[in-house]
């Protein structure tokens, strides 16, 4: 599943470089999307080197703009 199918079967603002909030274990991290596979996000959370698949509406939260 391609990023334009995750944003169209989700209705998530997903696209590659976005920026992204992950709420799933009790603590906000930043992360960045890297690509789309499998209807799943590849998300790098900025402690981490490599991405890591993300459902597109378990615990994330979208931001608008690019953060530094």
């Amino acid at each position: 599943m391609s990023m334009e199918q995750v944003r169209k079967n989700y209705g998530v603002p997903a696209k590659r470089g976005g920026r992204v909030e992950y709420t799933g274990e009790g603590k906000p991290e930043l992360g960045t999307i890297c690509s789309a596979s499998n209807g799943r996000l590849n998300i790098r959370l900025d402690r981490f080197k490599q991405p890591m698949p993300f459902h597109p509406t378990w615990e994330l939260r979208y931001f608008d703009e690019v953060l530094s």
